[in-house]
């Protein structure tokens, strides 16, 4: 009998073992991307040896960032609005963050000034953006992130391979 017994046992453990480790499933893994916003996207548009890449709605005057290149030179321009006496482009993605010295004028179009400023393509910030297809841009204490839509996330490669 005592072989008998040593068998229920195991079969007790074994099922014991089974229910204890069926735990309801994890929840998804978050990949720490910012989610799109709906009607915001980036913007690819190239001309000649030219090209633009710029965040916002389209067909409106609504740029919350805008780069553009000239091809395979390896430089950007930066553009952006911001209120009154910011004097530097503040962008981040995926943990890399670069600050852009900026020249203001006041803007045409909306309350404060328009920045512009020049940068490098390889920038750290910059490769990473190509990666994740987001980023985001620091004005003070306010975090605003710019993430490309499913159907236009390809534009942002295209944009930095055309630029150099």
């Amino acid at each position: 009998m005592r072989p008998l017994r040593l068998v229920a046992a195991c079969l007790i453990g074994a099922t014991a073992v089974g229910c204890a480790s069926v735990d309801a499933p994890a929840p998804p893994a978050s990949s720490g991307a910012p989610a799109a916003v709906a009607g915001y996207d980036w913007h690819f548009h190239a001309d000649g040896d030219q090209a633009r890449l710029a965040y916002g709605l389209e067909a409106s005057d609504d740029l919350r960032l805008g780069l553009s290149c000239d091809k395979g030179r390896g430089r950007l321009a930066l553009e952006a609005t911001a209120p009154t006496g910011v004097r530097d482009i503040h962008l981040e993605s995926g943990g890399d963050t670069e600050r852009f010295a900026a020249r203001a004028e006041p803007s045409q179009l909306h309350e404060g000034d328009f920045l512009t400023a020049e940068a490098e393509t390889k920038t750290p910030v910059f490769l990473r953006f190509r990666r994740l297809g987001w980023m985001a841009r620091w004005i003070g204490e306010q975090r605003e992130t710019y993430v490309a839509q499913p159907g236009t996330a390809a534009d942002i490669d295209r944009f930095f391979a055309f630029c150099g």
